[in-house]
């Protein structure tokens, strides 16, 4: 009878246990984290990727419980760190900062880019956006798109424009300024945007897009001319130029996406207790701050929001790709 009274006892106490694991959630996500997070930039240090993957990463460290690393991986345009992070274990320990814009556009013009954006992840929040602009050597006599037409489509052979690379958005963003305004600008890819930009202010090269506060400063000495601005609305850093919208470009939407990825089939508890945290880290006032001095306007908010910019940005450079006939490296 005292085995039998023992044997019932033990058998409620594992099914009580069996009950409490199973409402901890999968892989102990209530107990998450239990030691350091790495989060992967995949470019060099310095961009706005990497200073915007750095202030989360130390706003997350306080709050979190657990140090927050960054690691820098660049190669193939952001992809060689893209795809670390999408064969990494699904746990919560190794996350991605996502140029978002930059990894869409790969998805369409690598070969093998070593991941697929929209499988291989689970998206945890968007974090924001940079908007591009559309400038011109001063010597070149336009104030506007419908004038900058004219003149390219009158005297073809005098106008190129220049990007920081092969199938970077400010690449891709000249490729729709042709789509879109019926002109034939050749491309003149460099390596970065800094080379560009030199070229540019010693006029070899006449137009440019670019991020806005890579132009900014030389738009403000004169060194360049703006153009236009290629959000929706108004970009609160350039307020003063117009949209390519709404100088006759239809659709004319372009800003590179900044966001945070876990690898798909991390658990759903690991991935909101990671939006609630990172949210609250981007809303911080020294978040907030890098994020202005880096020309990031903040659009932090759901997992379902950052899979619905994924799908809306894979959809639209595949798009452009397919009509514009550009082909994978």
């Amino acid at each position: 009878m005292l085995k039998r009274a023992f044997l019932g006892g033990t058998l409620a106490a594992l099914s009580f246990a069996g009950l409490s694991l199973a409402l901890a959630g999968p892989a102990g996500a209530q107990a998450y984290p239990q030691r350091p997070i790495t989060l992967l930039v995949p470019y060099a240090p310095g961009g706005a990727t990497d200073i915007i993957g750095r202030v989360i990463a130390e706003e997350l460290s306080q709050s979190i419980g657990q140090r927050v690393v960054v690691e820098n991986r660049a190669g193939a345009a952001g992809s060689v760190g893209a795809a670390a992070v999408a064969r990494a274990q699904p746990d919560g320990y190794l996350l991605l900062m996502g140029a978002l814009t930059s990894h869409s556009i790969n998805m369409g013009l690598q070969a093998k880019p070593g991941f697929d954006l929209k499988k291989d992840f689970a998206p945890v929040t968007l974090a924001g956006t940079v908007g591009l602009a559309l400038v011109v050597h001063p010597s070149v006599q336009a104030k506007t798109i419908p004038e900058l037409v004219a003149l390219a489509k009158a005297k073809p052979d005098d106008f190129n424009y220049a990007s920081s690379g092969n199938g970077s958005p400010q690449h891709l963003a000249g490729e729709m300024f042709n789509a879109r305004a019926g002109t034939k600008l050749g491309h003149v890819p460099y390596r970065g945007s800094g080379p560009a930009m030199t070229d540019m202010i010693g006029g070899q090269v006449k137009v440019m897009f670019d991020t806005i506060p890579s132009v900014l400063q030389h738009v403000n000495a004169g060194s360049l001319k703006a153009i236009a601005t290629t959000g929706r609305e108004p970009s609160p850093f350039m307020p003063d130029y117009p949209t390519a919208i709404a100088q006759g470009l239809p659709d004319f939407e372009i800003g590179s996406w900044f966001g945070v990825l876990a690898p798909a089939g991390t658990p759903q508890p690991i991935i909101d207790k990671l939006n609630t945290e990172i949210v609250k880290a981007l809303k911080s006032p020294k978040a907030l701050e890098a994020m202005k001095l880096q020309g990031v306007t903040p659009k932090p908010g759901t997992p379902a929001e950052a899979a619905a910019l994924i799908d809306s940005e894979m959809k639209k450079w595949s798009d452009l790709i397919k009509a514009t006939g550009l082909k994978p490296e």
